[in-house]
């Protein structure tokens, strides 16, 4: 009789405290979080959303965009039929992340319980949701999962009455849109670009009521309203499906007769954001949730970088005297970061000029545990010179590194440990991180632990460069936060470096990812022209200014030895990169488009960046036959006088935008609008 009134006691002291939990708010600023009697609702200044605790976890009731105002999901019961546990503070997710709102929730059915986190940030019109108990690329994302099947009536329910939810996925944010008229866009991205150029294919449909269940693998979908061009972008912050444990892992499935989407977690973060304005509108929305994860940094983010390895000596000249000319002439051409390429350190690896068929790609601890020490020969007096030297001159240092994937990267605290040793002993801030593999989750899991571990002692200070021209590696999304994406190996000597198709990369790619998160390369145009012969869009053919425009709205990379460069290359680029210095943080800390046509060679194309204080304007004239483009403009009609920055050309306010025209083709002009 007493252990019974024990546990009835236990029992409503258990009920009282969740009773009480379950009434509460947070808030940071714009952001907030109320939570009462099973109901959830987050938001800002630019959204609200709201879900109830489900035995199967959240089920999401609202979502309600609030510039313009509209509510995107279509009314549906929204009974709680579960306990809500929530935890609310102001955090950061990692070192480099924004501040924002940070709730935990588990919701606590009769016979199950799921954990998630929302995180909510300033100006982000959504949130980002994390599903802490899913185990990576298993149960609740698996492909053979079956799919509901829905009835051919030709009846479709009437939007403005309620239906019944669908089915809570555990593991799922799941939303029932309210519109009618839904477009699904589908973008295909791909990496390994020493294998293939075209990185990104966009797939669109519009929805019908008869049309079967299906689903998506890919880390980016949107649907948007075909009427007035608002949407929902989602974004997987995982590897690209072919990188995954299991490619065929379901990142979304999609129910055409309830005009439901549901966005599956593999312990990845998941965001949800709302749009308008079309497709720039979606290119803005995906954007902002990766500069949620990693917060734009003036001084640290769109630096220009050299790097030695595009001339094609590999690393038979990296020795102390060359890196001492190369710091002399990167500080005068204005680079930011003087980087060593692989031949640094004292072993030889695969690519080394003197491997001579020894050199390792893995497994850099067993093969010499003094691997990665400067090289004796070529630094006798350690790196400390041509950093200080580096330093002196207002330059950071870089060097390339391979983490050790042996093992499943079972090195991965040694790796960690070593690179925060180089950062607090010699202030190196960048690495161009090379050959790792990323073969199952154990692997992704550690390198993540890696990569944070070293953020987190460097409390940000540390930016990396994941080379994802090779082999298999988190790609665009599986690390969001840990620096830029280097993106290409091309070279004059086979004749594979064509800035024509650098452009079209950054261009197509900047529609979803982040300009300032991919590494962009420019070469040397003087070598190998005979290689070139003459082809009209040949490196050559550019003017140099022109060729590092092509990169100046990502992170520019120097892929070339800047102290071989012929004078008037470097008389050319100078005083540009000067004035792009000047203006680079108002530029990329704004939002960032491609606009005009996809490079083709022959095109009209380029990129806008607006912000509060003004629009910049980059556009090129390739091979297209006439030297004036009409450019449509909002901020066209403001007062204030056409700043040109940069090029060569005229810009003249017209009806509806302005009148661009570049007389010479293969140029370009650079503007500044208040």
């Amino acid at each position: 009789m007493k252990f019974l009134l024990f546990r009835l006691l236990v029992v409503l002291c258990w009920n009282v405290a969740a009773f009480a939990a379950e009434i509460g708010k947070h808030e940071f600023g714009e952001c907030y979080a109320r939570w009462e009697a099973g109901t959830i609702t987050v938001g800002n200044s630019s959204f609200e959303r709201s879900w109830v605790a489900t035995e199967a976890g959240l089920q999401a009731v609202s979502f309600q965009a609030k510039n313009p105002d509209f509510q995107w999901l279509a009314p549906t019961p929204g009974k709680s039929s579960a306990a809500l546990d929530v935890t609310a503070s102001t955090s950061r997710r990692t070192a480099v992340a924004a501040e924002g709102l940070r709730i935990a929730l588990r919701t606590q059915g009769k016979s199950a319980s799921q954990q998630q986190v929302l995180w909510i940030f300033p100006n982000l019109a959504g949130a980002i949701v994390e599903y802490p108990e899913v185990e990576k690329n298993k149960e609740n994302s698996q492909s053979s999962a079956p799919v509901e099947k829905r009835e051919a009536s030709g009846i479709e329910t009437e939007p403005t009455k309620q239906a019944p939810a669908p089915k809570v996925e555990a593991g799922g944010d799941t939303l029932r849109l309210l519109p009618r008229h839904l477009r699904i866009i589908e973008t295909v991205l791909r990496d390994q670009s020493d294998h293939q150029n075209e990185l990104v294919d966009e797939k669109e449909w519009l929805l019908w009521a008869n049309e079967s269940p299906f689903e998506v693998r890919g880390c980016v979908l949107a649907a948007e309203h075909t009427l007035d061009g608002s949407g929902i972008a989602f974004l997987q912050f995982s590897p690209l499906p072919h990188a995954r444990p299991d490619p065929k892992v379901v990142d979304f499935r999609i129910r055409p007769g309830m005009r439901a989407i549901t966005a599956l977690s593999h312990g990845d973060p998941v965001a949800a954001i709302a749009y308008h304005g079309g497709a720039a509108g979606r290119t803005r929305a995906l954007h902002a949730a990766q500069r949620a994860m990693r917060a734009y940094q003036s001084g640290r983010d769109g630096q220009l970088l050299s790097n030695t390895w595009g001339d094609r000596n590999r690393d038979a000249r990296i020795n102390e005297e060359f890196l001492l000319q190369e710091v002399a002439a990167g500080a005068a051409l204005g680079v930011d970061i003087i980087q060593i390429d692989d031949g640094w350190q004292k072993g030889r690896s695969a690519n080394s000029a003197d491997a001579r068929g020894k050199g390792v790609w893995n497994g850099y601890w067993a093969a010499d545990p003094a691997f990665w020490t400067p090289d004796p020969v070529r630094f006798p007096r350690g790196l400390e010179p041509v950093v200080q030297a580096a330093q002196a001159k207002g330059m950071k240092f870089g060097l390339w590194f391979g983490p050790d994937s042996s093992n499943d990267a079972a090195n991965w605290k040694k790796d960690a440990d070593h690179l925060l040793d180089l950062h607090q002993k010699l202030g190196i801030a960048s690495f161009k991180i090379d050959s790792m593999k990323t073969l199952n989750a154990l692997s992704l899991d550690r390198q993540r632990a890696m990569f944070d571990r070293i953020l987190d002692g460097s409390k940000g200070g540390v930016s990396f460069d994941l080379d994802i021209t090779a082999e298999i590696r988190p790609g665009y999304f599986g690390l969001p936060d840990i620096g830029p994406v280097y993106l290409e190996n091309r070279y004059t000597d086979w004749g594979t470096y064509w800035p024509h198709l650098t452009l079209r990369n950054l261009w197509q790619l900047s529609h979803v990812v982040d300009p300032l998160r991919l590494r962009m390369e420019l070469l040397n145009p003087a070598r190998n022209q005979a290689k070139y012969g003459d082809d009209p869009l040949a490196p050559a053919r550019y003017r140099a200014d022109t060729l590092f425009a092509i990169t100046m709205m990502a992170s520019p990379l120097a892929f070339c030895e800047v102290s071989n460069l012929p004078s008037e290359v470097t008389a050319q680029m100078k005083p540009f990169i000067a004035t792009w210095k000047k203006e680079r943080a108002a530029m990329h800390g704004g939002a960032i488009v491609p606009i005009a046509n996809a490079p083709d060679g022959v095109a009209w194309t380029g990129f806008s960046s607006t912000s509060a204080a003004a629009t910049y304007v980059l556009l090129f004239r390739e091979r297209h036959a006439s030297a004036t483009f009409e450019l449509p403009l909002e901020k066209a009609a403001s007062k204030g006088n056409i700043t040109i920055l940069g090029g060569r050309g005229t810009a003249v306010r017209s009806a509806n935008g302005i009148t661009i025209t570049i007389p010479e083709k293969l140029d370009f002009l650079w503007l500044k609008i208040p």
